[in-house]
């Protein structure tokens, strides 16, 4: 009973504090008539309307919120920033990831680059010095002039150069230059030279513009192998017309010495194992050529050419002829060529005037020693235009046409010798025409 009579007493004052502040609460938000609020606080009362009461009770509640808001964020604040900073180093980790990877790429295709670089100037310089080696054989082709059958002094001056007549002088064989060809390969493999020649090949093609190049290359290339084969089918066709005319005249080209030729003996080295086809076929034709060479320096010394311009009218042959005087058979050691008098006589082959004088019947004779047991003789000849000793060329003036000496008329008589015994001059003038067909 004690017990229940104990407890039932702070119960009781604490049912009259609550009232007593119900009340107090009561008092102070009263309400008086015309709408106003009445605030009562330490025995004060102030009176306010409706809109300062929200007003204050709106204040109040964002404060609250706001007191609340500071410290849930106060609270939370390190794991937020936790989590920000976490948020930040991944985003700046799958950047420098992106900027690895960037690189790597980078990387890559530069060394690709360097690679096909290095890989076009390889092929480049392989095309470079394909063209430099066709550029020698075009040389070895074009940049050699061959004179095969020359029968004009090598040193003749330039005013005593003959005149050109229905029988050549000269048989000479030009290689053509492959000109348009060589232009062509020179311009494709310049215009891949440069070392930003690998820009031009992205944008362009790398295989299309090594490919142009080289197809460029193969033109010259297999226009140069036909000229080389056409050039050995003339020159051996060339030196084996030669070798008939020389035959038919009786001349051993081995026994024949040319004059004013010579130097040391060099043997000629034949084309290695490995040599290219077309080095063999080179060297065959450069062997045909010292062949015609040493055929034209034999018929440097036989006379082939007429000594007469134009056409020849022959008014008595070679052989056994009436004297036009006596009227009896009699050997004719020459051939006789109606001409006017006062008209060029020419050297038919070069030589050294060993007679230029007036000789019995003959009368004003020339006679030139060609070597190697030729000679001519020129006689009536109105006017002589070379001395004793002088060395004539072939086709020089020597003369004019006339009538002294045992003649009816103005003509020229001309003979033809071999170790001193006349021949005759015919199958020699046949033997001009045959080579003059071979130009």
């Amino acid at each position: 009973m004690s017990h229940s009579s104990h407890s039932s007493q702070p119960r009781a004052a604490q049912s009259h504090a609550r009232s007593q502040t119900a009340a107090a609460v009561s008092r102070s938000l009263s309400r008086p008539r015309g709408g106003d609020y009445t605030l009562v606080h330490a025995g004060r009362q102030v009176r306010i309307g409706p809109v300062a009461f929200w007003i204050v009770v709106g204040t109040a509640v964002v404060m609250g919120v706001w007191t609340v808001g500071t410290g849930t964020y106060f609270a939370f604040r390190d794991s937020v920033l936790a989590h920000l900073m976490g948020r930040q180093a991944q985003m700046q980790y799958a950047y420098e990831d992106r900027i690895a990877e960037l690189r790597a790429q980078v990387d890559r295709i530069t060394s690709r680059q360097m690679l096909d670089q290095e890989q076009f100037e390889q092929k480049l310089n392989v095309l470079i010095k394909r063209q430099a080696v066709l550029e020698s054989r075009t040389s070895a082709l074009s940049g050699d002039t061959i004179t095969t059958g020359t029968i004009r002094g090598t040193h003749a001056p330039a005013e005593a150069r003959p005149k050109a007549s229905p029988i050549s002088d000269t048989v000479i064989f030009v290689a053509p230059p492959d000109r348009e060809a060589r232009l062509q390969s020179r311009d494709a493999v310049a215009a891949a030279a440069p070392r930003h020649t690998l820009q031009m090949a992205k944008a362009g093609g790398l295989d299309g513009i090594l490919a142009r190049v080289s197809s460029a290359l193969d033109k010259v290339e297999n226009r140069q192998n036909t000229l080389l084969a056409k050039m050995e089918e003339h020159v051996d066709d060339k030196a084996q017309r030669m070798r008939s005319v020389l035959d038919d005249l009786g001349v051993n080209p081995g026994k024949v010495r040319a004059r004013g030729v010579g130097g040391p003996f060099v043997p000629l080295k034949p084309p290695h194992s490995g040599a290219s086809d077309f080095e063999r076929q080179l060297y065959r034709v450069n062997l045909a050529r010292a062949q015609v060479d040493s055929y034209r320096q034999a018929l440097v010394a036989v006379p082939v050419r007429k000594p007469v311009p134009g056409e020849i009218e022959m008014t008595s042959p070679f052989g056994v002829r009436m004297d036009p005087f006596l009227h009896r058979p009699a050997m004719h050691t020459g051939l006789d060529m109606r001409g006017e008098t006062g008209e060029p006589v020419h050297a038919t082959a070069s030589g050294r005037v060993t007679s230029a004088s007036r000789d019995g019947g003959y009368g004003n004779m020339v006679e030139i020693n060609h070597g190697n047991g030729f000679a001519t003789r020129y006689g009536h000849l109105s006017e002589i235009d070379v001395k004793v000793g002088q060395v004539v060329h072939i086709g020089e003036v020597i003369g004019k046409i006339g009538s002294t000496g045992r003649s009816t008329g103005p003509h020229l008589h001309y003979e033809t010798r071999i170790d001193g015994e006349a021949v005759d001059p015919q199958k020699f003038l046949r033997a001009g025409v045959r080579l003059g067909a071979l130009i």
